[in-house]
């Protein structure tokens, strides 16, 4: 695994578990371990995703730079294999 799929797995993997933990508290709202989990994924998520975008360009719309360029589409789409 190449340096761009490590850190775009650690995203995805944040995603997840931010995703499935956001299930949970929406049934346990006060839950704290719960939150205290979604925080950590969330501190996590935001690290990967600013390590991917600064060596990588952006992971969704939002990560634009506000250059004047729409780089959205300078980097492979994920459906895309580079080694082709």
């Amino acid at each position: 695994m190449n340096e761009r799929e490590v850190l775009l797995k650690r995203v995805q993997i944040c995603d997840f578990a931010l995703a499935d933990t956001a299930l949970f508290l929406d049934t346990h709202p006060e839950n704290q371990m719960a939150l205290d989990f979604y925080k950590k994924y969330l501190e996590m998520r935001k690290s990967a995703a600013d390590a991917y975008t600064s060596r990588f360009g952006p992971l969704v719309h939002s990560d634009y730079d506000g250059g004047p360029r729409w780089n959205w589409v300078d980097n492979p789409w994920p459906w895309q294999n580079e080694e082709a």
